[in-house]
């Protein structure tokens, strides 16, 4: 468990601890006086402890405290946020030291909030210490009350009655708080009258305290109120004396060796304090009072906290990924190295196996690269195929196309003269061939130019010109094919007068026409 300062404040005198480890250390007590309030700063200011930077929670135990029982509308959000700090400023206006805890809903009615209202009427008697606090700038991380705490010694302890006054004997007197269903409904401190160490007086004030039960109506006529009180082993017996079972008040006595092992001490304390004490150094709750301007010094610290764990965070993960990265490297130097080693292993080896062979007719490198030409001439020479295989399955589909020649070629397409020869395109000389029209590097294009007929019954040039349209589409759907009507048996063009009788019947005939394709594999 983290390191603590737990103060425990009564009316005249404060005793400040040190939670270490899990467990309370010894008490330093400071009198509510000008060289009380020296001593406790200078405390605080011990160089060897280090206590400027603990967080520190202050316990009240004072007699000016006030609980009041009240409903209100049934409002949630920033409205009910806002209707409980205007009843709270209404009832304690003199005192920042206010609260409140919600006990439940009426069952009736407009079924309202059961609210209980507390502060600490007095907030000159925290004012003084809390100022050396703030001087010092110690992180205060909540102010408590006893009475709010003890709810916490019931619920170890295990008190189930309904009606439940649990008195307890601690440094500003006796204190006796009254739960309803595990409820804080009220607490008041009183002074013992101590006759021989023991509280002569519980008996009388646990009386005043029913009455006043009863008549505020916390406590029904014919409600039994069970008493219990905590006391050490050697006063059990005469506090047993002094306390008598009546019809509406029963007592039990718990002995404060057991209490204690309930909380987790191993020593019995006198008083009570302590058990509160280890209860707020195990599991502090929120804040029951808020500490205002002190709570500065507490977020300054958790936010420096965080950055700190942040940083070491960021540092241990850099730290990581550093060491992660130079062992890589060095794993990578160490491959490195080898494949080195076994590449010179294998030149050495070379070198031998040459060095006793006969002398080569050509250089490796030549070998290489006329391997790596073979095998691309294979793979990407010109040749008709592909492209007759796309011509054949369009003759297929157009059974009134009749072929008659084909002129095959690869790269460029020959210029079709106007006597209908072919010539080598102007600036490319006819002997040579380039290496890309044998596919070095890649792939050249090829072309195609067929002469074909077109059946024409009695002379239809529509239905003619109809089919050449079809049958050059069906070609120009295959990837990478670009066809070309360059003569068609109907001259269409703008400047070609056109001559003949379409009245006249004629016999059924053929009509030529040349088509050009060329396709880039």
């Amino acid at each position: 468990m983290s390191r603590k300062q737990l103060f425990y404040l009564s009316s005249d005198i404060l005793t400040a601890y040190d939670w270490r480890n899990g467990a309370l250390g010894a008490g330093h007590a400071f009198p509510a006086s000008a060289a009380g309030l020296d001593a406790f700063a200078a405390w605080l200011e011990d160089p060897s402890e280090q206590r400027l930077r603990v967080p520190a929670y202050l316990l009240t135990d004072l007699i000016e405290e006030d609980f009041q029982h009240q409903l209100l509308p049934h409002v949630r959000g920033k409205a009910g946020r806002a209707l409980l700090a205007r009843r709270l400023g209404q009832l304690y206006r003199d005192t920042p030291y206010r609260g409140s805890t919600l006990l439940g809903r009426e069952t009736t009615g407009r079924r309202d909030d059961q609210l209980l209202f507390f502060a600490l009427t007095n907030p000159a008697l925290l004012q003084p210490w809390t100022d050396v606090l703030d001087q010092l700038s110690i992180p205060l991380a909540g102010i408590y009350a006893t009475s709010l705490l003890s709810i916490a010694l019931v619920n170890k302890l295990a008190l189930n009655h309904e009606h439940l006054l649990l008195v307890t004997q601690q440094s500003g007197g006796l204190r006796q708080s009254y739960y309803e269903q595990g409820q804080l409904r009220f607490s008041r401190q009183t002074p013992a009258i101590a006759l021989d160490g023991v509280a002569v007086n519980i008996a009388l004030e646990t009386e005043k305290t029913r009455q006043f039960l009863t008549s505020t109506r916390m406590l029904a006529r014919g409600d039994v109120l069970h008493t219990v009180i905590l006391a050490p082993a050697a006063q059990l017996a005469r506090l047993e004396l002094l306390c008598d079972n009546g019809i509406e008040v029963v007592y039990h006595f718990i002995d404060l060796q057991l209490a204690s092992e309930r909380v987790g001490l191993t020593t019995a304390p006198l008083l009570a304090d302590a058990l509160l004490l280890s209860l707020l150094g195990k599991r502090p709750p929120a804040s029951h009072y808020p500490p205002g301007p002190l709570a500065r010094h507490r977020h300054v610290q958790r936010s420096r906290t965080a950055l700190y764990g942040a940083s070491i965070a960021l540092g241990t993960v850099v730290v990581v990924w550093t060491a992660g990265y130079l062992l890589g490297g060095m794993q990578d130097g160490a491959e490195i190295t080898r494949l080195q080693q076994e590449t010179a292993s294998y030149q050495n080896r070379y070198r031998q196996l040459m060095s006793g062979m006969p002398p080569a007719p050509a250089r490796t490198q030549t070998m290489k690269t006329a391997v790596t030409l073979e095998r691309m001439i294979n793979s990407q020479a010109p040749e008709p195929g592909r492209l007759l295989s796309m011509l054949s399955a369009a003759l297929d589909g157009a059974p009134q196309v009749r072929l008659n020649q084909l002129h095959w070629n690869a790269g460029p397409p020959p210029v079709r003269t106007a006597s209908g020869a072919q010539t080598a395109p102007q600036g490319q000389a006819a002997p040579a061939i380039a290496s890309t029209l044998a596919g070095i590097p890649a792939a050249p294009a090829q072309a195609l130019r067929l002469e074909a007929d077109v059946e024409m019954p009695r002379n239809d040039y529509r239905s003619a010109l109809s089919a050449i349209t079809a049958f050059a589409q069906t070609l120009a759907r295959q990837p990478g094919l670009r066809v070309e009507i360059e003569e068609a048996p109907l001259d269409l063009r703008p400047g070609v007068a056109l001559s003949g009788k379409s009245a006249t019947p004629a016999p059924d005939s053929h009509a030529r026409f040349t088509v050009l394709l060329v396709w880039q594999p």
